[in-house]
């Protein structure tokens, strides 16, 4: 019998809708009897599956695509990457036609499909339903799961009853602990933080795992940064090449340098800062032309004289890409020899500087600048509360000394440029940052808000001058500039928030380009209100994620048109290369850019934009552990906070004194259903139509601390002061597990942070 010609036959397209129609295992057989394909097309058929399969369009019993380059289809194939803290997915194509990063994916789990879909977590492949969402991003829900693909977990070992091991993973997200069996421990003791291998082994029940990797005593509290550095990959050892090329390094001599070692530069910085990049000086300018002008030199350490390219320190600089700063350590870009010592801009030494001078106008416009390589010795080196205090009249014998004649020009000249930054109106959010003071054990002794002083803007104000002169002083050269890109926030964000903002009889400006002071007015409106924190909270989750880039995009948040990053090249790779770029459009010196430096800058905006957000993951990571370990002496407290988010499993909330968050479940929210609203970011409950929403003040109870995960668990309180949920305090809930931690050993049995989950009051 002659074939069918090869149209009668379904499309790719229209095999993977119906797969993904169909949860349960489809094969040849299904598809052939859904479109009604008769024995003579069958080979055809296998055929076309066959040429699917080879192109990665579809699995065995599974199903994907090929799309037109630059473009997704409806049916996509795709790697969950991440899990966003409102619950949602991430994800990425398998396979990528069009230019640049592929598109973002955000899915969800349809609620039908949940319950046959199970567990969706990091680095499952999926085949997802999506639509095209903007830009560069698509929005879709998960239809099936592909593919699990178990990662080594790290975690907690601990010994139960029975004398078999446990594995409680450190992170949050996995829901389940693994078996160890005893000859699967290795060298590893119960207490300690390992690494293990999942295992196959039986479908249901507890899932086996083999220990690996021993990576501390979980009993120390310093572990809590091990955790993040282990699981973020932090790199923290430095080759012995760099070590050496590091040790030999010099202090420099004032030949072939401006020297301003007489110039009173001072150094302003937070009271435990670990590196010194940037010293300032201000006086009035003596130009009879610049009335009421001033001349400042901002003056940064010059890290590129010994960070040369292609050296094993810029090889390994490049690969960390920053420092990353934890509560209780810092693991650095450089070697200490060179970011603690010879490149930090410290009191009464000679050191290198790369320096601008800066001439502002009586309003705080730049009238002109100039670059040069100095040699520089630091006058004073102070903190922030101390340089406030002693501008408002309270100086210590250390800052009264230069109060007259540098920190009051400072402030002065200051005074100009805070003229230029209200009129350039740079996106103005508030929000509460904390302050961890370690103690002697190595744990939190107390967590602080952190103070907003009026020096911290005077520095950052100088800071941003200095960036602006460096990327105009580049492009004025041609000369290749790693730019701080901040995009305009997208159209449906924007959209997304102006429709919450109306909930609240607020108007964001429509029909227009939108520039930061249209936010402002927002912010401005709401100042002293009930709404206050809400309001900056959504505007704030409305902008994009600054990174950097070889092309210019502008800084939105800034209100600048160019930007870069040059004044803190000690623990910034980005600093390092605007910097060479400088000393090469000068003529400073042979160690500026090369040619493969040009060449590679698109692929090294994207790895160091990579690394910032690694480093800004794992520093959040720790302080959430440190916190939690800190908290969990007061497990069974009540705490005045506020709700920071909104998702359908439940809410998030921040404590008021100590900006400690955690985790409120839906199930402890009482007897009613409470249903999501997106738009109002609220839970409303659908008999009381009682509402929780963002930002609104509540009272809780903390029921959980994990210092392993980092959880915190809370319940609300009603207005008698017990729990809403009733007797269901003790359950465990997202994110964290377990009951009233420490960090003594555990001899055998549960670790004694998750004893007694059921009865609170035995903690």
């Amino acid at each position: 019998m002659a074939k069918k010609p090869k149209g009668s036959l379904p499309s790719k397209q229209d095999i993977l809708r119906f797969i993904a129609d169909n949860p349960g295992n489809v094969g040849k057989r299904e598809i052939a009897k859904a479109f009604k394909i008769g024995p003579a097309d069958r080979v055809a058929l296998k055929a076309l599956l066959r040429e699917m399969k080879r192109e990665g369009e579809v699995t065995p019993a599974q199903g994907q695509r090929v799309t037109p380059k630059g473009m997704l289809p409806e049916f996509c194939l795709a790697d969950i990457v991440r899990l966003t803290r409102d619950g949602d997915l991430v994800a990425k194509p398998v396979e990528w036609t069009g230019e640049g990063d592929p598109p973002q994916i955000d899915l969800s789990i349809g609620a039908t499909r949940g319950r046959e879909l199970g567990a969706v977590g990091v680095g499952d492949r999926v085949l997802a339903k999506i639509r095209q969402a903007g830009s560069h991003r698509y929005q879709g829900r998960v239809v099936r799961v592909l593919e699990s693909r178990e990662q080594p977990v790290l975690g907690l070992l601990y010994a139960t009853d029975d004398g078999s091991f446990m594995l409680q993973p450190t992170d949050r997200k996995i829901r389940h602990e693994y078996v160890v069996a005893a000859d699967h421990t290795g060298n590893a003791k119960a207490g300690q933080l390992v690494v293990a291998e999942p295992l196959a082994g039986r479908r249901f029940g507890q899932r086996p795992a083999r220990v690996i990797e021993v990576v501390g005593d979980a009993a120390d509290p310093r572990a809590l940064s091990l955790i993040a550095i282990h699981t973020h990959g932090i790199p923290t050892a430095f080759s012995a090449e760099a070590e050496m090329e590091a040790a030999k390094a010099k202090a420099v001599t004032a030949k072939d340098r401006e020297d301003l070692r007489k110039v009173p530069l001072i150094t302003i910085d937070p009271e435990d800062a670990r590196d010194h990049d940037d010293a300032v000086f201000a006086e009035p300018d003596d130009d009879p032309n610049n009335p009421g002008g001033w001349h400042a030199i901002v003056a940064i350490a010059d890290v590129a004289h010994y960070v040369r390219p292609n050296s094993a320190l810029d090889r390994e600089a490049r690969t960390r890409g920053n420092s990353t700063y934890f509560p209780d350590r810092v693991v650095p870009m450089l070697p200490e020899t060179l970011s603690a010592d010879l490149c930090s801009l410290m009191d009464g030494k000679d050191r290198a500087a790369l320096a601008v001078h800066l001439w502002f106008d009586a309003d705080g416009n730049k009238r002109r600048h100039r670059f040069c390589r100095a040699i520089i010795r630091v006058a004073a080196g102070l903190h922030y509360a101390q340089v406030q205090q002693a501008i408002d009249g309270h100086p210590d014998d250390a800052s009264d000394r230069w109060l007259e004649g540098v920190l009051k020009p400072l402030y002065a000249c200051h005074a100009a440029l805070n003229k230029a930054r209200a009129a350039r109106q740079p996106l103005s959010i508030t929000s509460a940052e904390r302050r961890v003071m370690i103690g002697s054990d190595g744990g939190i002794a107390a967590i602080r808000p952190r103070e907003h002083l009026l020096a911290h803007q005077v520095i950052e104000d100088y800071m941003i001058a200095a960036n602006v002169a460096a990327a105009e002083e580049l492009e004025k050269h041609r000369q290749p500039c790693m730019y701080r890109v901040h995009e305009p926030p997208s159209p449906d964000k924007v959209d997304s928030t102006r429709r919450f903002l109306e909930t609240l009889d607020l108007r964001l400006a429509k029909g227009q380009v939108l520039r930061p002071q249209h936010f402002n007015r927002v912010l401005e409106m709401v100042k002293g209100s009930e709404h206050e924190r809400l309001v900056n909270t959504v505007v704030l989750r409305t902008q994009m994620q600054a990174y950097y880039s070889a092309k210019n995009q502008g800084h939105f948040g800034l209100n600048l048109s160019r930007y870069a990053h040059f004044t803190s090249p000690i623990r910034r790779y980005s600093d390092v290369l605007v910097h060479r770029g400088l000393v090469s459009a000068l003529g400073l010196g042979n160690d500026g850019l090369t040619d493969p430096d040009r060449a590679a800058f698109d692929n090294i905006a994207e790895h160091i934009s990579f690394t910032e957000r690694r480093s800004m993951l794992a520093e959040r990571d720790a302080m959430d552990r440190f916190v939690a370990a800190f908290m969990a002496e007061h497990v069974g407290a009540d705490f005045s906070a506020h709700i920071t988010s909104v998702n359908r499993f439940g809410l998030f909330v921040e404590l008021d004194e100590t900006g400690a968050d955690g985790f409120v479940p839906m199930s402890s929210l009482g007897d009613d259903f409470y249903q999501h609203d997106e738009a109002r970011h609220a839970l409303v409950g659908r008999r009381t139509n009682k509402r929780y929403r963002l930002g609104d003040a509540v009272a809780v109870r903390l029921m959980e601390a994990t210092p392993v995960t980092g959880g915190l668990r809370f319940d609300l309180l009603s207005r008698e002061g017990t729990p809403l949920g009733g007797s269901r305090s003790g359950t465990r809930g997202a994110p964290g597990r377990g009951g009233k931690p420490n960090f003594k050993k555990p001899k055998q049995g549960r670790p004694s942070h998750i004893k007694n989950t059921r009865n609170p009051k035995k903690r």
